[in-house]
């Protein structure tokens, strides 16, 4: 499947396939080594923003109604209606890293606007400070200015707060919360949440023949909603978790609870570790510490797991994980550092993937354009992390393939689909 190229059986979208295809052929061509100036043509890549913070405003009246004269038209689109796409991300944030992460979700969304070249879509960046109250504020002054779509915010307490005036307003929201319990009601979750990660990985396991789990969590909110999903997704197959336990965020704090499921070694076939960065580079060699044998006990993880420096750890060599498909992401990033000289986050395609439907969906008449009959189209739609699909509770269904760390880097050793069949899915 190209780029792009959404299929929707009730051929609801048909119209738009020879734009898809269009847009397709000529990202491709940039990565073909046809000399297309970078982006295509001579035209110059976007600059990269860095937005600096933004004292909030008092918090204005809520939403109670939209007046079409006040909507933002700029200048050079007087005559025309745009297609108003607010972005809310935390480019407010008192922490220099959600400010870095922001900055490169909006540089994502201008590179998606770049390649796509709609000239009716305006994009209006709307700055958070990663708090509920200062994102209901930038939702509010965006659905003031006439948008039509909200792109964002990340956190799920922001998210949160903006589903209420998006509701009101009757203005559908992509956010990039993990948290599903945010999700729905006219807000679609955009993002790599873990328990489609924990089937995955457990579905392919089972498999190849494994049965028995042992898994260590850590001590927080994420672990105990990762925790009941893989216990979930083990009884589902019949499967057992033979071993568990539970570690907070230290290296002192990992060495008991990581001993004692260790000690199980010759119980189970895989040990599960929903975690990532360093604090999967300081239990994977703890485990090997207490004399588990890490290619007779397969260790699994998640999307966290999605990070070229794990092939330093020898402990994490034969690892499995779920991740998109690894080509099409590959190729934003080329294009990403072309543009802005230097690599992205990893969470920064979804911004590209949220701004590029966006656009495609845009093309359509305005009264089915963002419905959620178009959103939840049971075929869903393909970007640079593979396909994806809005299921009707705001939840993102995604193929993902399986892949194995290797010294030379993570491998696809199970592809991801390339289409959705219409067997509900298992969570």
């Amino acid at each position: 499947m190209n780029l792009y190229q959404m299929t929707f059986r009730s051929g609801l979208m048909t119209a738009l396939r020879s734009l898809f295809l269009l847009v397709a052929v000529a990202m491709l061509a940039g990565c073909s080594g046809l000399d297309l100036g970078g982006f295509g043509g001579n035209q110059p890549a976007p600059a990269p923003v860095t937005r600096a913070p933004v004292t909030p405003q008092p918090t204005p009246p809520k939403i109670v109604g939209r007046d079409p004269s006040l909507f933002y038209t700029p200048a050079y689109m007087d005559g025309r209606e745009p297609v108003r796409v607010a972005l809310l991300l935390p480019f407010s944030s008192p922490r220099s890293d959600v400010r870095n992460v922001a900055n490169a979700l909006y540089n994502a969304a201008q590179l998606s606007l770049f390649d796509f070249k709609n000239t009716n879509v305006l994009l209006i960046p709307k700055a958070t400070a990663g708090t509920a109250d200062s994102a209901a504020q930038a939702a509010q002054e965006a659905l003031r200015e006439g948008a039509d779509i909200i792109i964002g915010p990340l956190f799920s307490e922001e998210v949160a707060s903006v589903a209420v005036p998006a509701a009101q307003a009757q203005v559908p929201v992509i956010a990039f919360s993990t948290d599903v319990s945010v999700g729905g009601t006219g807000v679609y979750l955009l993002s790599f949440a873990p328990f489609q990660d924990v089937n995955r990985i457990v579905d392919y396991a089972t498999r190849q023949g494994i049965s028995s789990y042992g898994a260590l969590f850590p001590a927080n909110a994420f672990g105990t909603r990762v925790r009941s999903v893989f216990q979930e997704a083990v009884a589902q197959r019949g499967d057992r978790l033979v071993s568990s336990a539970s570690y907070p965020g230290t290296s002192e704090g990992m060495y008991d609870p990581t001993k004692l499921v260790a000690g199980a070694k010759d119980s189970y076939g895989a040990i599960f570790l929903p975690e990532g960065g360093s604090a999967l580079k300081q239990i994977a060699p703890m485990l090997a510490y207490f004399d588990v044998d890490t290619q007779a006990v397969k260790l699994l993880g998640t999307g966290l797991w999605d990070d070229p420096s794990l092939v330093k750890e020898p402990a994490l060599d034969g690892a499995w994980f779920p991740a998109p498909p690894p080509e099409g992401h590959e190729q934003f990033v080329r294009r990403y550092r072309a543009a802005y000289g230097n690599s992205p986050p990893r969470i920064a395609s979804l911004a590209y993937d949220a701004v590029s439907l966006t656009i495609a969906l845009s093309a359509q008449p305005k009264e089915t354009r963002f419905s959620r009959e178009t959103f939840t189209a049971p075929d869903g739609f393909a970007g640079v992390d593979g396909i994806f699909r809005f299921l009707p509770n705001g939840w993102t269904e995604r193929g993902l393939a399986v892949m194995e760390i290797r010294p030379t880097g993570a491998v696809v050793i199970d592809p991801a689909p390339t289409s959705f069949d219409t067997t509900p899915p298992l969570f």
